[in-house]
């Protein structure tokens, strides 16, 4: 076409569609309401946080021991991120020995340990176990060398551990029982952590017997017969939670 004749039509270009403008009747995607819930669950709720874990392992011929280790459990568990778990040694004497000397049962609910490699997931360790001639009873000793392997590759070594005690009398070794265990603790390099004075006016009682030191809970069996006092049950309870805190102190630095 010549000049001044009009322009020739160019051809149309499909006209672009923005990428909301899809068809009205578009198949939808079904919704999962309870994907929708978990995830919103997973950015929501906080990270659960392991507690420290102390073990408190005893050995207790006639409760006495035992009673001590109950509450000092209670104090462990008293402080905020810490939990403690009873565990018993291995009985070592035969059951007709135990019957003529008159002990009573065990207790089922609180276990046995099943292997000395227990004590490396633990974050603190409390030895509980009565005396034999001022040193620990036979069955906590053996326990102690079923531990050569744990002291031969040192894997116990830093961690925090203490001591409670049962005599038969006031001068039966409550505080020779603690410190001739020391020794197990320092072979494996263990920090021993003992109460000294900190249960405060409690520790300068002079108005009822008591068992315990600085070095640990204790009781006073005597025949058998006497059970812990208000005042040691109290002293052990001290022991749990100040471990505890000592526990905690150390797995924040």
């Amino acid at each position: 076409m010549g000049k001044g004749g009009g322009c020739v039509p160019s051809k149309k270009k499909p006209s672009s569609i923005a990428a909301d403008d899809s068809p009205t009747n578009a198949p939808l995607l079904p919704i999962d309401n309870n994907a929708a819930e978990n995830a919103a669950a997973q950015t929501t709720s906080p990270p659960s946080i392991s507690k420290l874990k102390i073990l408190i392992v005893f050995y207790s011929m006639y409760g006495h021991v035992e009673g001590l280790a109950r509450r000092m459990k209670k104090g462990v568990d008293g402080v905020e991120g810490v939990e403690a778990a009873l565990l018993r040694v291995p009985e070592t004497l035969p059951p007709d020995a135990l019957e003529q000397m008159r002990a009573p049962p065990k207790d089922d609910g609180i276990p046995e340990i099943s292997s000395a490699a227990e004590l490396t997931a633990a974050d603190g360790v409390l030895f509980g176990f009565p005396t034999r001639y001022g040193c620990m009873a036979a069955q906590m000793k053996a326990f102690f060398d079923s531990t050569g392997q744990l002291w031969k590759e040192q894997k116990l070594a830093g961690k925090p551990a203490g001591f409670f005690v049962s005599t038969g009398t006031q001068g039966g070794g409550q505080e020779t029982t603690a410190w001739t265990a020391i020794t197990q603790l320092a072979h494996h390099g263990m920090l021993f952590v003992p109460i000294g004075y900190t249960f405060g006016p409690g520790m300068f009682k002079m108005d009822s017997i008591r068992g315990g030191s600085p070095y640990g809970a204790g009781v006073f069996a005597g025949d058998g017969t006497r059970g812990p006092s208000d005042t040691e049950l109290a002293l052990a309870e001290h022991q749990g939670e100040y471990m505890a805190a000592i526990v905690k102190r150390l797995a924040q630095n």
